[in-house]
């Protein structure tokens, strides 16, 4: 039973890995719909691999290394590749200039990005109630909703017809990951009304935007995120 009790975190932090894995492949096969299936999986192993780590007093340092591995997978190398696909149809042509590479590899930079972002997240104890930067699955929600949008409902063209926008895009969400900007964590330190406004705006807000915008309202939440986040930056603590 202890063997058990000790490994249960470990084995759902490796099914967030495994499932990660998989969206990958299907990721570079143009199967999206698997993908999106395999992040979801992601993301449930995720959290509950941190509460059943806490619930069970089972929480160690090899705990914490796999997590990291894990979410670097599915967190981690399937934005870089919805990137490296979203530029893909570009070719070698950047600004009518040839490159002696093709542009999509540029779309891994997310990748580089968010190795750098969880190495940070995993030496800074200043992140319990709160974000420093955006963190790794919002990121990939984002990235991979854009382009899940685009593919299923044509939405967001004008992002997808240009290299620009999306090497803008890329840069910018990677210098979000590791950005000394405030985010807000659906933690609660405090059970007063005024010390969770920015929960409840998130909330509220996330809510409408998906009962309006349904599957384009996924990576827009996102952007909504952020924004409520910047707003509330003095409340964030």
């Amino acid at each position: 039973m202890n063997f058990i009790k000790n490994n249960l975190a470990n084995a759902l932090t490796l099914a967030n890995l495994f499932a990660g894995c998989i969206g990958a492949i299907h990721l570079i096969s143009g199967d999206y719909q698997t993908t999106a299936i395999c992040l979801i999986l992601s993301a449930v192993f995720d959290f509950f691999d941190g509460f059943v780590a806490r619930a069970l007093r089972s929480n160690s340092n090899l705990g914490l290394q796999l997590d990291s591995l894990a979410d670097m997978v599915s967190f981690g190398l399937i934005p870089g590749l919805t990137m490296y696909k979203a530029l893909e149809p570009f070719g070698a042509e950047l600004m009518g200039l040839h490159l002696p590479f093709e542009v999509k590899y540029l779309g891994l930079i997310a990748t580089s990005f968010s190795c750098l972002r969880l190495a940070i997240f995993n030496l800074d104890e200043e992140q319990r109630y709160y974000f420093k930067g955006l963190n790794t699955p919002t990121n990939t929600v984002l990235l991979f909703g854009l382009y899940y949008a685009f593919k299923e409902t044509g939405s967001f063209s004008f992002l997808f017809e240009s290299e620009i926008l999306l090497l803008l895009l890329t840069l910018i969400t990677s210098f979000m990951l590791i950005s000394p900007v405030k985010m807000i964590a659906m933690k609660f330190k405090s059970k007063a009304l005024k010390d969770n406004y920015p929960k409840i705006a998130l909330l509220l807000g996330g809510i409408a935007i998906l009962a309006i915008f349904k599957l384009v309202g996924i990576p827009l939440l996102v952007i909504y995120y952020i924004l409520i986040s910047l707003v509330f930056q003095k409340q964030l603590k």
